[in-house]
C-alpha cells in the first residue's frame, strides 16, 4: 500500500449496501480519525434513511454532507439522495444536480475521481457490493494518483458486479472481506 499518509476514506456501495456497510463503520473506534466520505445509491424519490440509521450505531459523528461545508476528521459523510457529492479543488464538499453517471445519483465515480484529485495517494477507495459497474472507474482514478484501492471480495458480496467491475479496471486493487476491511481502516484511524 501507499507510504504517504492516509488522510480521506472513500467508500461506494450499491445493492446490499446497508449490510456491507454495518459490518464495518459502527465497529470503527470512536478515535478513528479520518473523514469517510459515502456513496450509495439510493432512489432519489426516497428520504435517505441511512444517516439515523448509522447515528445511532457509529462510535463517529455521522451526517449528511452539506454544500461547501469542510471536511472533518473522525466524521463519515454520506451522500444526500438525488445529490452528487464532491470534494471540491480546496477540500471542502460540494453538491451537484449533474446529470446521472451510470445511471446514479449520487455516483461513486463522480466522488472518487474528484476525491483522488484533491487527496491524491493519501485517499482510500473501498467498493463494496453492488448491481452495476458505478465506482470502476473512480477506483481506477484512486489507482492512478497512488492511491490505496480496496474491493470487497466479489465471493461474498450480496451483488458482485460492482467489485468485479471495479477489479477488472483496477486489478491492482487489493481484495478483502469486510472484516479485513475494518481491520485495515482502524488501523489508520488509530496510527496517527
Amino acid at each position: 500500500m501507499t507510504g504517504t499518509p492516509i488522510q480521506a476514506v472513500a467508500i461506494g456501495a450499491s445493492a446490499g449496501a446497508v449490510q456491507a456497510l454495518l459490518a464495518i463503520l459502527p465497529a470503527l473506534p470512536a478515535s478513528f480519525a479520518l473523514p469517510v466520505l459515502v456513496v450509495v445509491h439510493v432512489p432519489p424519490d426516497r428520504s435517505n434513511v441511512l444517516v439515523p440509521l448509522f447515528q445511532s450505531k457509529c462510535r463517529i459523528t455521522v451526517k449528511e454532507a452539506e454544500d461547501k461545508e469542510p471536511v472533518e476528521k473522525g466524521v463519515i459523510y454520506f451522500a444526500p439522495s438525488d445529490y452528487h457529492m464532491l470534494v471540491e479543488t480546496d477540500g471542502g464538499l460540494a453538491l451537484s444536480t449533474d446529470e446521472p453517471v451510470n445511471y446514479s445519483r449520487p455516483s461513486i465515480d463522480v466522488l472518487f475521481e474528484s476525491a483522488a484529485d484533491f487527496y491524491g495517494d493519501a485517499l482510500v477507495g473501498v467498493i463494496l457490493t453492488g448491481a452495476n459497474h458505478d465506482g470502476a472507474a473512480g477506483l481506477k482514478a484512486v489507482v492512478d494518483v497512488g492511491g490505496v484501492a480496496i474491493v470487497e471480495n466479489p465471493d461474498g458480496a450480496y451483488a458482485s458486479a460492482m467489485p468485479n467491475a471495479a477489479l477488472e479496471t483496477s486489478p491492482s486493487a487489493t481484495i478483502m472481506s469486510h472484516d479485513q476491511i475494518l481491520s485495515y481502516l482502524s488501523s489508520l484511524g488509530t496510527a496517527r
